[in-house]
């Protein structure tokens, strides 16, 4: 959310001391992630609503996982593509990527997470994907 490594590593920080501040609001009767994962997003829209201006995110670093130099050229080539074209995404279909597909959230947990109902939550990953492969697409990504 915050496109910055040191940004979101500060905000980490944040969400930390406001989940050990407020852990006497957790409900025991519920999962603990989504619970963290609405107070670190709430501190998210906080530090960008102090900003006002964002910043964008470096390059992802793309482990040395081929065997050549091309490969690994290639590789480098589509993850800043993606990383390109999910910049481009409308903010509500990037977050919900990243908890699904980054943070490996199930449905029910994203859902409660953002307090948006399931049906939704499938909803958005479903139009996310088209909206993600068509950018990446007319980026120049894979056909």
């Amino acid at each position: 959310m915050l496109r910055s490594e040191q940004d979101a590593r500060d905000v980490a920080q944040d969400t930390m001391v406001r989940a050990l501040r407020n852990i006497q609001r957790y409900d025991l009767n519920r999962p603990f992630a989504p619970w963290v994962f609405r107070i670190a997003r709430n501190a998210c829209i906080d530090d960008l609503r102090k900003r006002k201006t964002r910043r964008t995110t470096d390059p992802i670093d793309i482990p040395d996982t081929g065997p050549s130099p091309f490969q690994q050229t290639e590789k480098a080539r589509r993850a800043e593509q993606l990383d390109q074209a999910m910049e481009h995404l409308a903010d509500h279909y990037r977050e919900i990527i990243i908890l699904y597909h980054f943070e490996h959230l199930k449905y029910a947990d994203i859902a409660e997470t953002l307090d948006i109902p399931l049906g939704t939550v499938m909803n958005r990953i479903f139009r996310a994907r088209k909206q993600l492969k068509d950018i990446y697409q007319k980026l120049g990504g894979d056909k």
